[in-house]
């Protein structure tokens, strides 16, 4: 269940990330991300908070394509910060978490993975624009339970593909996530339309 954070925390947290983002201060950004996420938790801080303050950013200028990078590259540090510990192996908990062949905006696997260790758990994240031969190299060596793909484009968001991949991989649990996957397609690949959705099936049991 998603924790609401006062409506005047979420206006002061989005007001300051903006300000730092402005100074194209990431490492500001980063820390002010990682603050928010210690007291409110990152599904809070990533849907009320990230995700607005990205929306309101078009990118129509140079000046504010530079802000919104600032933002954006900010954001995942934070994220990739919050509760890990460097000294030790990455778990990854039979989660395997990518982004679709040619998608180059995957923010949203970085906060899933972040809150999956506010959960005591881990993910194998392999970032973004995974070729589909190399991800299905990857299910066949680390052999996870899960198999979440992220797409923020239809243009990336090939159902065909991820119902062929399904198939490949009888015995893996495939889901889709973000806003690019707009086709529909059958089981038994799952579309995840919400963070909490996504975050609850990379933390089912088997």
């Amino acid at each position: 269940m998603l924790t609401q954070m006062p409506a005047d925390a979420v206006q002061e947290a989005r007001k300051r990330l903006a300000a730092a983002a402005e100074d194209l201060d990431a490492n500001r950004v980063a820390a002010l991300v990682l603050e928010f996420a210690t007291v409110s938790g990152v599904a809070a801080v990533w849907e009320q908070v990230c995700v607005p303050l990205l929306a309101t950013l078009h990118g129509q200028t140079p000046g504010e394509i530079a802000v919104e990078h600032v933002l954006s590259e900010g954001i995942r540090i934070g994220l990739d910060v919050h509760r890990r510990d460097p000294g030790r192996p990455l778990r990854q908990d039979g989660v395997l978490l990518a982004g679709a062949e040619h998608e180059a905006h995957c923010l949203g696997l970085h906060a899933l993975a972040a809150a999956l260790r506010e959960q005591g758990r881990g993910c194998l994240l392999l970032g973004p624009a995974l070729p589909w031969a190399a991800l299905a190299s990857a299910v066949v060596r680390a052999r996870p339970r899960t198999v979440l793909v992220w797409s923020q484009t239809p243009l990336t968001g090939r159902a065909y593909r991820l119902v062929r991949f399904g198939r490949d991989f009888p015995g893996v649990r495939v889901h889709a996530a973000g806003p690019g996957w707009i086709e529909p397609f059958p089981p038994p690949s799952i579309r995840l339309t919400t963070f909490t959705a996504a975050l609850t099936a990379c933390a089912a049991p088997t």
